[in-house]
């Protein structure tokens, strides 16, 4: 981390250099998966395709950003082999470094645990270790009660490289010969084989945003049939859900395409008639909404959902029913969720993810984390539940019925009848994207961007041949409505035959014949003048956008770059590459939050934690020449954020020639004062070759594009 004062910014220049290999047929690499999805961590280990192979041995899928492609590695249970690199790559991209610097979460548990494990003769269960931090809280009060050698702490964790890690930060701790590790989800233990006994304390933090899609309720089901005794004692007691109804008009861009595609009278429908073809997944939606304070009008005070006790066996599946008095004028577009954790069984001790405006502004009492102290954290934000169409309308004092329900793993709402139709299994020709994504299409500059471009890229040509070489549906209807005289060809990589049966059933609101488009099902690399008929392809176009991949790093989208090469050989001569260059810019920012969340550790509660700062990519006070993580983030979910310097591009990549690696250095002077984080790093794309049309993803009150944020 660097300072810069008044007097330094006007002398004192940064040199930054960065390497980008781009190159045809690369080295594979691990693919991060961040915020958003992915969700955000740690929602990246759920992305991990995995398969048990022995008891000491597990599948891991590896991706190739550029491709594509993909591959098995194969992880062994060596406890002394340093951790490779693609696992450090993964590792980094989940939550664990920002739970372990969430003091508030930490604290509470150590208060927690203190206050719960009192019987020298305990047996305790810790699922999900992680870094094993509960397991060493739990042993500590062991011995402080004199359970030493008495009481017992097991510990599962399931993924085997976290897994080997936990036992690093055992050692490191001198408690490898106090805590039983075991690399496997807990119902795989059993009583009389990994367990002597049931245990009679469960301590756990196995909670995702919307708390219950970590599997939490299958999870207990099992502990409490299985390997637990009657009536445990658990850490957290208890978890409650709240909600609060508001208006927002960013939300409601985030999910009513229908209505503000109808804005843009562009005569591009990817929502035509009243049938919600393309859509947001009907679902909780994780954001840090202490973002969104000034972007939303509240409706309601905050309301409670439903409850969950740790210590007895809960239900699969519940329904109820909840009278929500308007406090305002207004449309509800969404519910935004948060939950409490009661973590003792005394009621002292709680946790809470409420975003800071429902703390100031709400009437009712809501519990308060330990000290009434909480950071700024990545790991657990609040969730946001889309309510269809343009909202239900609310009248002040109006009381508004709500249905809420769970299954194992989500909760959904229902208020009135707006929610009802969409409750519908969904058809076979709907698709879902991410809201940021629903936000960007209905946007009229963006789409007015693309139009123009397209129309510019057409101009002169009867009926030329086109490829869609992304998952771009947007792009495949302009290039169709623009030149119903033209052939189209879509890759479709992650789409397929989804992607297909949408276009089946728009095609018709959108004036073009499926006779003229065709789904490829092979790679670029295979494509021939066969599939195309032994015509030459005459435009190539892309957003671009790669379905199930929103999560990447900003020149992992140059996968269109190696796409583009790959067909060199099928194009015309005069072939239009759209986006015609890629630029990679960047500029210094101030992201205290951020940087904290992810800053290298020491101490954690009493624990040395320095052990696991290379494998997480921990960020300030690294030795030696180890560098910060690069991770992919929207700014706006970043917590507070400040530029320091105008914008510099780093890297030119021209798309009319084929992939190559490249090599971009600038120096960087600041014009603003501040602490200095880290860098924001993005790609502009260059649509025509006159460089009149350029969409910019970087820094903004923009909420479509993640970037990458490198972090010193």
């Amino acid at each position: 981390m660097c300072y810069v004062s008044s007097s330094e910014t006007s002398g004192r220049q940064v040199a930054i250099r960065r390497q980008l290999a781009a190159e045809q047929g690369p080295r594979m690499t691990s693919c991060l998966f961040l915020g958003v999805a992915p969700r955000p961590p740690p929602a990246a280990l759920h992305l991990l395709l995995r398969r048990r192979m022995a008891s000491n041995r597990a599948f891991q899928l590896r991706l190739n950003p550029l491709t594509g492609d993909s591959e098995w590695l194969v992880v062994d249970e060596e406890e002394e082999a340093p951790a490779p690199s693609q696992h450090k790559q993964l590792l980094a991209a989940t939550s664990y470094l920002d739970m372990l610097n969430d003091t508030a979460r930490n604290r509470a548990y150590r208060h927690a645990i203190d206050a719960t494990v009192t019987d020298p003769t305990s047996c305790v269960l810790d699922i999900g270790a992680g870094t094993g931090l509960l397991s060493m809280m739990a042993a500590r009060a062991l011995a402080a009660a004199g359970g030493e050698g008495r009481g017992s702490v097991s510990a599962c964790e399931a993924y085997l490289p976290m897994g080997k890690l936990t036992r690093r930060v055992l050692r490191a701790n001198g408690m490898e010969n106090r805590i039983k590790v075991f690399h496997k989800r807990s119902d795989e233990l059993r009583v009389g084989v990994e367990l002597d006994s049931r245990a009679d304390i469960l301590v756990s933090e196995i909670l995702d945003s919307e708390l219950l899609g970590e599997g939490l309720i299958p999870t207990l089901q099992h502990a409490h049939d299985m390997l637990l005794v009657k009536n445990p004692k658990t850490v957290p007691y208890r978890a409650t859900t709240y909600g609060v109804l508001v208006e927002s008009m960013l939300l409601w861009k985030m999910h009513d395409l229908h209505s503000n595609e109808a804005n843009t009278e562009d005569g591009v429908w990817l929502t035509p008639g009243t049938e919600n073809i393309l859509s947001v997944k009907l679902q909780q939606h994780a954001m840090q909404c202490d973002a969104l304070e000034d972007e939303i009008l509240l409706l309601s005070e905050p309301f409670k959902v439903f409850e969950f006790d740790f210590w007895k066996r809960p239900d699969s599946h519940r329904e109820t029913k909840i009278e929500i008095k308007a406090t305002a004028d207004g449309h509800a577009h969404a519910i935004i969720s948060w939950w409490v954790l009661q973590l003792d069984s005394a009621g002292s001790v709680f946790y809470s993810t409420a975003p800071g405006w429902v703390r100031q502004s709400s009437g009712v009492d809501l519990p308060q984390c330990v000290n009434g102290m909480k950071d700024w954290c990545d790991h657990w934000k609040q969730c946001v539940w889309f309510i269809q169409g343009t909202g239900a309308p609310a009248m002040k004092d109006q009381t508004l019925a709500l249905r809420a329900s769970h299954d194992q793993t989500s909760i959904s709402y229902h208020l009135n009848i707006n929610d009802e139709v969409s409750s519908r299994s969904p058809k076979s020709d709907h698709l879902t994207l991410l809201p940021e994504r629903i936000a960007l299409y209905g946007d009229k500059a963006w789409r007015s961007a693309l139009i123009g471009a397209v129309r510019n890229a057409m101009s002169g040509r009867s009926s030329p041949t086109c490829i869609v070489a992304d998952d771009s549906v947007l792009l495949a209807l302009i290039v169709s409505s623009l030149l119903p005289s033209s052939k189209v060809i879509t890759m479709f990589p992650g789409l397929r035959d989804k992607g297909f049966n949408y276009l089946r059933a728009v095609a018709d609101a959108n004036n073009f014949s499926m006779d003229r488009i065709k789904v490829i099902g092979k790679k670029a690399s295979s494509l021939t003048m066969n599939d195309l008929k032994d015509e030459k392809i005459n435009l190539v176009v892309g957003e671009p956008f790669y379905h199930g991949s929103e999560g990447m790093l900003p020149w992992q989208n140059l996968r269109f770059w190696n796409e583009r090469t790959l067909l060199g050989p099928l194009l015309s001569e005069d072939a239009f590459i759209m986006p015609c260059r890629g630029i990679l810019r960047l500029c210094a920012m101030s992201l205290p939050d951020l940087w904290r969340s992810r800053c290298s550790l020491k101490d954690v509660e009493g624990f040395d934690h320095s052990v696991v700062n290379d494998t997480f990519g921990a960020c300030g006070d690294l030795p030696g020449e180890q560098q910060g993580p690069c991770l992919p983030y929207y700014v706006w979910q970043c917590g507070y954020n400040k530029k320091l310097s105008e914008v510099y591009s780093l890297m030119d990549f021209n798309f009319s020639e084929p992939i190559h690696s490249c090599f971009g250095k600038t120096k960087i002077k600041f014009s603003h004062d501040g602490i200095c984080h880290g860098f924001a790093v993005w790609i502009d794309w260059v649509l025509d070759e006159k460089k009149s049309i350029v969409i910019s993803t970087g820094p903004g009150k923009d909420y479509a594009h993640p970037y990458e944020i490198y972090l010193i």
